[in-house]
């Protein structure tokens, strides 16, 4: 019995300060991981408060605070390990082949992620606008980091890919507040131009339509079988459809009333002959 009391005193005094170091290293790392973690999250709350005090897209704050959230977390992580004795090196080197790996396996959403970056930086578009971009033209519904949300004139839903719309051509019609519309109407050779400029013109007199720059009718072009008269003015962007739909219902109507006939298309006679 007494063998065994000196036996335990002998492996108490070998072990203890080895207890006892490394639970002091496990408790400053655990404290070192709960305050961490409280100062990242007051961190990012403040990020956020601040990017939308500044008026930042919503999509690109929260996307803004999760990666400063994510990477900041890693880093801790890393850091508390290596407090506990952890040799991070290795630890690191396996993060690194782990990403190569990922990345490797998931090029296009990558791609996508990238494109979503580009995009809520140099922000070509808005949720709102109205855009044409690869074939397709819709409102923007959504901005998401691997796809944006489009919705059609006849409000059907297409998603398309980041990665893919930051690398081609993007018309938004709605960054410039006002349109000019360029309404192209063909007249025959024997048309009065007077009567055609006055009826544009009285056209043109619409609420929607901007007065100043006044609106103007040229000759834009002289075809084999037609004069092409442009009527050439401005509006809002909002009301850039309205105003065409108009034109396209009355011009007919109202230049036939004058006596002022259009372009007929040309014929094409087919000649066949019988063989003998």
């Amino acid at each position: 019995m007494d063998m065994n009391v000196d036996e335990l005193v002998r492996l108490s005094e070998a072990w203890l300060p080895v207890v006892l170091q490394y639970s002091g290293k496990l408790m400053l790392a655990l404290v070192t991981l709960v305050i961490g973690w409280w100062l990242i999250g007051r961190l990012t709350a403040s990020v956020g408060r601040l990017l939308e005090g500044r008026r930042v897209d919503r999509a690109l704050s929260s996307f803004i605070d999760s990666l400063i959230g994510i990477v900041l977390k890693i880093l801790l992580v890393i850091s508390v390990a290596s407090m506990i004795g952890v040799e991070t090196t290795s630890f690191i080197a396996m993060i690194g082949a782990a990403g190569l790996a990922i990345g490797l396996a998931l090029q296009g959403s990558l791609a996508n992620f990238a494109g979503g970056v580009l995009i809520m930086l140099f922000r070509p578009f808005k949720a709102g606008d109205f855009i044409e971009a690869q074939g397709i033209s819709g409102s923007v519904d959504y901005i998401q980091i691997f796809h944006t949300v489009l919705r059609t004139g006849d409000n059907k839903t297409v998603i398309v890919p980041n990665g893919t719309l930051s690398n081609g051509i993007i018309t938004n019609h709605s960054r410039q507040a006002t349109r000019q519309i360029l309404y192209d109407v063909k007249l025959d050779y024997d048309a009065d131009l007077a009567k055609a400029r006055q009826v544009l013109l009285e056209l043109s007199k619409d609420s929607r339509v901007q007065q100043q720059p006044a609106p103007v009718v040229v000759v834009a072009s002289l075809t084999e079988s037609s004069i092409n008269l442009s009527l050439r003015m401005w509006t809002a962007a909002s009301d850039y459809w309205s105003v065409i739909f108009m034109l396209n219902e009355n011009v007919r109507d109202r230049l036939r009333a004058e006596g002022v006939e259009l372009a007929q298309p040309p014929r094409m006679v087919q000649v066949v002959q019988q063989g003998r």
